[in-house]
């Protein structure tokens, strides 16, 4: 029930990101190839952060 006050990790944050970048860029990829290329590099990023943090 008090689930909902806990503060998110960096983590969960940066995977949340990673999830809604993905998302993104595939629904992109049949109407604007370089915008969905471009979500998917920052994708790739946050994904190194990540790495980087475990």
């Amino acid at each position: 029930m008090f689930g909902i006050f806990k503060k998110k990790t960096d983590k969960e944050t940066l995977y949340k990101q990673y999830q809604k970048l993905t998302k993104e860029a595939h629904a992109l990829s049949t109407s604007n190839r370089k915008l969905s290329d471009q979500k998917v590099f920052e994708a790739e990023e946050i994904m190194k952060k990540l790495e980087k943090i475990q």
